[in-house]
C-alpha cells in the first residue's frame, strides 16, 4: 500500500512510569527483583571483561555492595561503558548492551538478554544513578541520571571519579521501598540470589566494619572432598539446608553437554498425585526461580532439584525458563538419570528401594505405565492392597497362579472377605493405575494369568445348598425378591466362607448404570431423550444379594412364616450387605434400612410384651 505523500514517520512515545507499573504488576513477582537485575548485569559486564583480557587471574574482578538506609549501590570492575554505549544502552528501552562490539556472538556466556532489568530499579527509587568507566577504550569516566519520569542526564567526568574501569550504580530508594532496602534486606537478598555466582561478591552495610562475602564458597557439587562418603554427606546436608527435608536420598546431576550441574533430593514423605515442587535453577551462579517445574517431568514429583546450567535460556522476567529444545533435552535427560538412579537401588540396595516405594509407589506406578524398563524392574515390588493385604506383587504370584482384579474399589471391598474365603486371590484395581498394572503382570511373569473379577467367577466359587435346603427357603426367597424387586435386585441361597457373613451383595458400577438408563428410558418412553437412552440401552444385569446358609441369622430367616417380617428381614440383610460393600447408598437404600430396623425393633418390643 502507498502512503500519502503528506503521512510522516512517527515514533512512539513510552509513558515510562506507565512502564515501570506494568513490570512491576505483570512480568517480575516482587520488588525486590531490582538487585537480582543489577547483580546480573554486574555478572554480565564482568564475563565482558574477562573476555577482553583473559589472561587476568580467576577472583581478580568481583563485585561490592553497599546498603546503609539512604543508598543501595552496586559496583563491579567489569567491561564498563563510553559515553557513546550510555546514550545507545541505558537511554533507549529494550537495547540490550550485549549486542555491542561482537558480543552477540557470545550470548551463550551472559546472563541476562532483554536489555530492560535496569528499569525495575524504578520499582524501589525514583532516580539512577550510574558511573562507568569503560574497559575497552582509555579515558574519562561517564555519568548517568535517569529518572522515573523518563529524563536522564549524561556527562563526562575526570578519570579519578571513577580510576579503574568497571560500572557504579547507586539508588537512592523511595520511603515506601524500606522493606527492598534495608541494609539486613539487601544483604539477605545478595545471599538468596548470588550464593552460587563465580564471580567474589561483597556486601558492606555502612557500620564500619570490614565487608563480608556474599558467596564464600562455591557450590557443594564444586568442592573436592576426602572421601566419595564425604561428598555424598555434604551434598545431602545443602539438599537439606536448602529444602528444610532430611532427603531420603541426594543424587548428583552433571550434564556437560548444557554445563549443568546440581543435584536431586529424594522427598522422605509421599506427595499428592499429580502435585509438582518447584525447583530451584541457577543460570550461571545467578538464582532464576525457586519454583521451576518445567526442568522434570510430571511424573518425577518424588525429587526436589538445586540446578546450575549455562546453555538454559531466562524468560524475559528472567524467574522461569524458556520452553525451546534445549530445555527438553535437559528434561529427558534428567529423567534419564532419575531412571538409572531406581534401577541402581532396585539392583544393589533393597532396603532403599523399599522405603522408597513405601512413601512413592503411586509416582513410581504413574512411570511404570508409560515406561517398560521401570515396569521390568519395579512392578513385582510394586505394594497393592489385596485379599492377601498390602503385599507386592511378587509375593501375591507366589501364592496364587491366577490374579483376579476388580475394576473399582467398592467392587473389591464387596468380594474381599469372601473370596479370600475361597481361595481366590484378588488384587483391588480400583485405583489409579492399578488396574493397568495388574494386568501387565504375566509380561514380567509369564506363568501368572490375570483377569477382571466379574460376579460370574466370584458366584461360581460358593457352594450350592442341597436341594431340600432350597425347597424349604423357596418360600421366603420368593418374598424376598419382592421386597427387593425396587433395587433390581435378585436374591439367592449359597453356602461360603466366611460363616460370619450373612449375605453378600454382587453388583457393580456398570450394572447400576445400566439399570439407571434403563429405568430413564421408561420414563422418558416416547420422549428424544426417551428414544436417545433407548439406543443406548443394553440388557440391564441385576444385582444379587446372596445369603449364606451357613450363618445362623440366615437360617432362622429363611425359617420365618410370617411374610410382613420375611420381607423385613430380608430388607434388613440388604441394608447390611449394601453398607458392607462401602458404596455410597442410593436416598432409597437408606430409607430402606432405617425402616427395616425400626420394623424389627418394633416387632422385637411387641414379642416381648
Amino acid at each position: 500500500m502507498t502512503l500519502p505523500e503528506n503521512t510522516a514517520d512517527r515514533t512512539f512515545q513510552v509513558d515510562l512510569r506507565g512502564l515501570v507499573d506494568l513490570l512491576s504488576h505483570h512480568l517480575y513477582s516482587s520488588p525486590r527483583v531490582y538487585l537480582r537485575e543489577l547483580m546480573q548485569n554486574a555478572v554480565d559486564a564482568l564475563t565482558a571483561r574477562h573476555a577482553l583480557d583473559p589472561a587476568a587471574p580467576a577472583g581478580s574482578f568481583g563485585i561490592r555492595l553497599y546498603a546503609d538506609r539512604s543508598v543501595v549501590r552496586v559496583e563491579d570492575d567489569g567491561v564498563g561503558l563510553t559515553e557513546a554505549d550510555v546514550h545507545t544502552f541505558l537511554a533507549t528501552i529494550g537495547r540490550s548492551s550485549k549486542r555491542a562490539d561482537g558480543i552477540a556472538e557470545q550470548r551463550g556466556d551472559f546472563i541476562g538478554q532483554f536489555g530492560i532489568g535496569l528499569l525495575s530499579c524504578f520499582l524501589v527509587a525514583d532516580e539512577i544513578h550510574v558511573v562507568s568507566r569503560s574497559a575497552r577504550t582509555p579515558g574519562a569516566a561517564v555519568e548517568w541520571r535517569g529518572r522515573g519520569d523518563g529524563s536522564y542526564t549524561v556527562r563526562t567526568l575526570p578519570a579519578s571519579a571513577r580510576p579503574a574501569p568497571g560500572t557504579t550504580v547507586t539508588l537512592t530508594p523511595r520511603a515506601d521501598a524500606a522493606e527492598w532496602t534495608a541494609p539486613a534486606r539487601v544483604q539477605h537478598l545478595a545471599r538468596h540470589f548470588g550464593s552460587l555466582l563465580r564471580h567474589p561478591v561483597t556486601f558492606d552495610d555502612g557500620s564500619g566494619g570490614s565487608a563480608v562475602p556474599v558467596n564464600p564458597e562455591p557450590a557443594p557439587w564444586a568442592r573436592t572432598y576426602p572421601t566419595p562418603g564425604a561428598r555424598s554427606r555434604a551434598l545431602a546436608a545443602y539438599g537439606e539446608e536448602v529444602f528444610g527435608f532430611t532427603p531420603l536420598d541426594t543424587l548428583e546431576l552433571d550434564l556437560p553437554a548444557v554445563g549443568l550441574k546440581g543435584i536431586a533430593c529424594v522427598l522422605p514423605e509421599a506427595v499428592p498425585a499429580g502435585r509438582r515442587h518447584g525447583h530451584r535453577v541457577h543460570v550461571k551462579g545467578m538464582l532464576l526461580s525457586e519454583q521451576a517445574e518445567e526442568i522434570l517431568p510430571d511424573w518425577a514429583f518424588f525429587v526436589r532439584c538445586v540446578v546450575d546450567a549455562e546453555s538454559l535460556r531466562p524468560t524475559a522476567s528472567r524467574e522461569s525458563l524458556y520452553e525451546d529444545d534445549t530445555l527438553a533435552a535437559v528434561r529427558d535427560a534428567l529423567a534419564e538419570r532419575l531412571r538409572a538412579w531406581i534401577a541402581r537401588i532396585a539392583a544393589s540396595d533393597p532396603e532403599l528401594l523399599h522405603r522408597f516405594l513405601q512413601a512413592h509407589h503411586l509416582s513410581v506406578k504413574s512411570l511404570a505405565v508409560h515406561d517398560d524398563e521401570i515396569l521390568r524392574m519395579l512392578l513385582p515390588w510394586l505394594p497393592f492392597e489385596t485379599t492377601d493385604g498390602h503385599c507386592t506383587l511378587d509375593e501375591f504370584a507366589r501364592t496364587h497362579r491366577t490374579v483376579l482384579v476388580t475394576s473399582s474399589v467398592e467392587e473389591f471391598r464387596q468380594v474381599a472377605a469372601i473370596a479370600s474365603a475361597a481361595g481366590l486371590g484378588v488384587v483391588n484395581g480400583g485405583y489409579t493405575y492399578d488396574r493397568e498394572l495388574v494386568h501387565r503382570l504375566p509380561e514380567i511373569r509369564p506363568e501368572v494369568s490375570v483377569a477382571d473379577l466379574d460376579p460370574a467367577t466370584l458366584t461360581a466359587h460358593l457352594d450350592p445348598v442341597d436341594r431340600e435346603t432350597e425347597l424349604a427357603a423357596a418360600a421366603y426367597l420368593a418374598l424376598a425378591r419382592d421386597a427387593l424387586a425396587v433395587f433390581d435386585c435378585d436374591v439367592a441361597l449359597r453356602s461360603f466362607q466366611p460363616a460370619s457373613a450373612p449375605a453378600l451383595l454382587v453388583d457393580s458400577r456398570e450394572a447400576r448404570h445400566e439399570r439407571t438408563r434403563s429405568r430413564l428410558a421408561r420414563e422418558q418412553e416416547g420422549g428424544l431423550w426417551g428414544d436417545i437412552l433407548g439406543a443406548l440401552q443394553q440388557e440391564a444385569p441385576r444385582a444379587q444379594l446372596i445369603l449364606n446358609q451357613l450363618n445362623p441369622l440366615v437360617r432362622t430367616a429363611v425359617a420365618i412364616d410370617e411374610p410382613e417380617l420375611a420381607r423385613t428381614s430380608a430388607e434388613a440383610l440388604y441394608g447390611q450387605a449394601a453398607l458392607l460393600s462401602r458404596r455410597p447408598l442410593r436416598p432409597a437404600e437408606s430409607s430402606l434400612i432405617n425402616r427395616s430396623f425400626l420394623d424389627l425393633l418394633a416387632h422385637a418390643l411387641r414379642k416381648d410384651s
